[in-house]
């Protein structure tokens, strides 16, 4: 099939998670015979750190302005079996009129970003990637989260067909390496600055750190403030490109995964992070959410911390269980959560495209 999608970022990984997970599922994608072309603003901030300039199989239009995009938006249209517009992408609303004009099979909305979606709805902010009249006139809304979040995208959007489709990872890019130097360190943090995380990022590391001051913590991320507290223990990267991340996990004794509160207060949402350091093998630490044990087992394939004191239980650990538990999240990952295997979610919520909605 021909997938034609306007999107926030497939070429920049710099702040944000969409690129990583559109790269990870473009080429399995590709891999499974079918093509896809991918619109993107061309912004400074991305543009200044962009580490991708093609897509396997298929076409990345990076454009200056919207004006440059509809003739050539259209002539793919044309042909294409499913066209999609996403969260977060710049210009939502035109793109989204093209797709519900367009004479694709399949006209498509995915909400990377579901929890903020509609925490703003209901704090009445303005969505500016939402449609004016909402989801309904879609032929299909994929979620990043699942759960109750897609009773309420049916409700509060008015989504006809709803289905989930998670992260995932490539395990030909994330897999066990040697550890390096720059990188080693008793606990890793690797996430983008936010508010809504710092509860969470205080208890579960900067506590620990200031409690472990013989231990090595290793912070990397974008958009950190000045005054973040820092403690003499803690060693920062601002940027850590998606090739370096097998050997960032690797390097770690155990890493953390931190979810921002609208998402973990929705639930089943999983960061993509959880299911890269699960396949290069290194034991995870996270906070915890309603249908966390749906993609891996508490105590057995990843450790759940819910104060500060389980954070530092964790890092006391015998390596040997740590290494257990890390083989496990790993068989896991392999099993249940590449992008293979979301390849093949898509396809099948594509299909049931043609089947009658459930009332």
């Amino acid at each position: 099939m021909k997938l034609l999608v306007f999107g926030l970022t497939v070429s920049s990984s710099w702040g944000n998670g969409h690129a990583t997970l559109w790269r990870g599922l473009l080429g399995a994608f590709a891999q499974r015979g079918h093509q896809v072309v991918f619109f993107e603003r061309d912004v400074p901030y991305y543009a200044e750190h962009r580490d991708l300039w093609e897509i396997p199989g298929g076409d990345l239009v990076l454009y200056s302005t919207w004006d440059d995009v509809p003739a050539l938006a259209r002539r793919h249209l044309a042909d294409a079996d499913v066209a999609m517009v996403t969260s977060y992408c710049p210009d939502g609303s035109p793109a989204a009129r093209l797709v519900l004009d367009s004479p694709a099979r399949v006209r498509a909305f995915y909400d990377l970003d579901t929890p903020v979606t509609l925490d703003r709805l209901r704090a009445g902010l303005p969505v500016p990637y939402i449609p004016p009249e909402g989801l309904g006139d879609f032929d299909l809304v994929l979620s990043y989260t699942g759960g109750v979040a897609l009773d309420e995208l049916r409700s509060r959007l008015g989504a006809r067909r709803v289905a989930p489709l998670y992260g995932s990872v490539d395990p030909t890019v994330h897999r066990p390496v040697a550890p390096v130097s720059r990188y080693e360190c008793d606990l890793s943090y690797l996430g983008t600055y936010a508010e809504d995380r710092q509860a969470g990022v205080e208890a579960f590391f900067l506590d620990p750190a200031r409690q472990s001051p013989q231990r090595r913590f290793l912070l990397a991320g974008a958009m950190y403030p000045q005054d973040f507290p820092w403690t003499r223990n803690i060693w920062f990267a601002q940027h850590v490109p998606p090739a370096d991340h097998p050997e960032f996990y690797a390097s770690s004794l155990l890493t953390l995964n931190v979810t921002r509160r609208a998402m973990a207060e929705m639930g089943f949402c999983p960061s993509g992070r959880l299911f890269e350091a699960a396949a290069c093998g290194v034991p995870i630490l996270s906070d915890t959410w309603v249908g966390l044990d749906a993609f891996f087992e508490p105590g057995s394939e990843i450790l759940v911390a819910h104060t500060t004191e389980d954070a530092l239980a964790a890092l006391d650990m015998p390596r040997e269980q740590l290494g257990r538990i890390a083989r496990a999240a790993r068989e896991r990952a392999l099993a249940e959560h590449t992008a293979e295997q979301r390849v093949l979610d898509l396809e099948a919520a594509l299909d049931s495209v043609a089947q009658p909605v459930e009332v």
